[in-house]
Order: C-alpha cells, then sequence, then structure tokens
C-alpha cells in the first residue's frame, strides 16, 4: 500500500510517497481503508520533532481518520467490515490503510460525509471540552476566541473566534485584528484595549486562546471579574503572564489538555464526539473543508491548508498566521 511518510526532520517538503506492506489488526484492531485524513497543526509540528510526542521514523502522520472498516481482529465488539467510522490516532493516516485500536473508533452517521467526520474530532473535541468542562460556559457569557473551530453551540454564548468571513458565519459580531510582527508596549495596550471595547465594559468571561504568544496578556487584561481564561496552544510561542492580573481580576487560568482528556476520561470524551454528531446532523455545527488533497499530493496540503482540512488552526506551511480575534454574540 502507499504512503506518506517522515524519514527525517523538517517541513512538508521532506515528507515522501512510500510502497510498504499493509498492516493486520491485532486482538481488539481494525484495518480502516482511509477515505479522509485531516490536516491539523499538530501534524506540521511531528515531523519536525516539535510536538510533545515523538513517534519512531519513519512514520506517517495524519492524527485523524475516517473510512471503511476492511478487516476485525479478535475480540473487538461492535464492528464489522464495511462500517463506516472515524477515529483519532495520533499519527499514520497519511497511508491507505490503518490499524486502529475498536476503543479509539466511533461510528459515522448515515449522511456524513467522509471528509466532514475526519475533521471533527481534533478541532471540535478540543472546543467542547474546553469550554464545557474547563470553561463552564453559560449562556449570556461572552467569550473571546482565537484562531479555532467555531463553538459547538454557535450562540450558546456571546463569543470570540478567528479566521474571518468563517468565523462571521458562524455568528461572530465583532472582529479584532491584532499584528502578526512583534509587539512594543503600546501596541500590547492598544490590542488590550481593542478586546475590552469589542468585549464590552464587563469584559470576557472567557478566553479561548490556542495561539498563546504576545496576544495572550492583552486578552487577559480584557477578561472579566472571575473570568475562565483556557490555555490550548502556542503557535505564537508561550506566553508569559502577569500573575498580579489573575488576582486583579480573580480569574482563573485553566489548561486545556484535549489528548490527555481523551486517554484519561474515555466515556465523557466518547459521550462528546455523540454530542457533536447530534450538533452536526441538527444542522447547528458544520466542519469546513477548506481543500481536499490525493495521498500523492498530502505534503503540497499540509504546506498550504490540508488534505480533507477541517477548522483546524494551521496555515500554510504548517504555521499558524494569527491576525484575528473574533467576538460572537
Amino acid at each position: 500500500m502507499k504512503a506518506i511518510r517522515t524519514h527525517q526532520t523538517g517541513g512538508p517538503e521532506t515528507l515522501t510517497l512510500d510502497e510498504i506492506e499493509a498492516p493486520t489488526p491485532g486482538k481488539g484492531e481494525v484495518l480502516v481503508a482511509v477515505k479522509a485524513c485531516a490536516i491539523n497543526y499538530p501534524d506540521g509540528l511531528i515531523i519536525r520533532d516539535m510536538y510533545q510526542f515523538k513517534p519512531q521514523r519513519p512514520f506517517s502522520p495524519g492524527g485523524e481518520i475516517s473510512g471503511v472498516i476492511e478487516a476485525v481482529g479478535d475480540g473487538v465488539e461492535g464492528f464489522k467490515v464495511g462500517d463506516k467510522v472515524l477515529a483519532g490516532i495520533g499519527n499514520g493516516g497519511l497511508a491507505e490503510k490503518v490499524v486502529v485500536p475498536a476503543g479509539r473508533m466511533f461510528a459515522v452517521p448515515d449522511g456524513v460525509p467522509f471528509e466532514k467526520a475526519a475533521s471533527l474530532l481534533m478541532t471540535y473535541g478540543t472546543t467542547i471540552h474546553g469550554l464545557k468542562d474547563r470553561g463552564r460556559i453559560k449562556a449570556g457569557e461572552t467569550l473571546v476566541q482565537f484562531d479555532t473551530a467555531p463553538p459547538p453551540r454557535a450562540k450558546h454564548a456571546r463569543t470570540g473566534c478567528a479566521s474571518g468571513e468563517v468565523a462571521r458565519k458562524a455568528g461572530a459580531d465583532e472582529v479584532v485584528i491584532y499584528p502578526r510582527e512583534a509587539m512594543d508596549k503600546d501596541a500590547s495596550k492598544a490590542l488590550a484595549e481593542a478586546f475590552k471595547a469589542a468585549c464590552g465594559p464587563n469584559g470576557a468571561n472567557i478566553v479561548y486562546d490556542i495561539v498563546g504568544g504576545q496576544y495572550s496578556e492583552p486578552a487577559l487584561r480584557a477578561i472579566a471579574w472571575e473570568g475562565r481564561f483556557l490555555v490550548v496552544g502556542f503557535p505564537a510561542g508561550i506566553a508569559k503572564m502577569p500573575l498580579n492580573l489573575t488576582l486583579l481580576k480573580s480569574c482563573d487560568i485553566c489548561g486545556v489538555f484535549w489528548g490527555a482528556f481523551t486517554a484519561r476520561e474515555p466515556e465523557a470524551f466518547r459521550a462528546q464526539v455523540n454530542e457533536l454528531f447530534a450538533l452536526m446532523q441538527a444542522g447547528k455545527i458544520d466542519p469546513l473543508v477548506s481543500e481536499t488533497f490525493p495521498l500523492a499530493r498530502a505534503g503540497r496540503g499540509g504546506g498550504q491548508a490540508g488534505r480533507h482540512h477541517g477548522l483546524a488552526p494551521c496555515a500554510r506551511g504548517f504555521l499558524l498566521e494569527a491576525a484575528r480575534a473574533h467576538l460572537y454574540r
């Protein structure tokens, strides 16, 4: 079978299309013929050895897939050959076939296209876990949200996101454009004032920060009394936060480690995936597939937008181009 693999540290240009032997499912595993593989920001990190997990080379990137079960190993219950499934697998998805533990798979409901299914888990899964479990979001609250998928319920609260027209279509009311270049103290203060103006006099109840770096502190300065600042990712670097602000605002800074959550609380994770599918079928969320690429051109997909790419926080060259924050009401 064919697979896109990384043999050396580097960007998408280092990936190769290899012919390898198809895997065989063991006990508790299934063999999935991959129909779609989402490209997300961590896929760019993992091939550069910049992610928290470093698989042994050669390996295929691609952390979430959808496809059809081709073979079932011993001890597997609830799945059979021919079932449409999706799974979060960490890596290995940019291949024609992949072995998946049955406990990590989900049935794809009728009518959901493979590319939409493959674009669901990481972006929307992280968001629903972050906002509900860590952010304790409530109706009527204000949320500033940086480059990621729209909230699972676009009108669940007054919220904010990034990605321009995509965010507006999801219900964003305000867009704050912030600079890509390094900000001095005055520029940082100006950005904080822009966040405050967009949020209103009470500030943001929740900041959903998947960008980090120099943008985190201005957003923290716009947070409401007893607000929740959710730390999700660091494409712009790890922020150094002035902790005196947490005292002045009596606010919380909360980590959102979705990958660890899925492993530590599998039943809660499964319930949230089922909730996301229900929201999708009800027309309340719709993963955006910006562009698709055949497997042979998957390296180009990683360098531009992504093969079967959902609303993932990645952009040209797998590097986030932070530019906007949005506010929904």
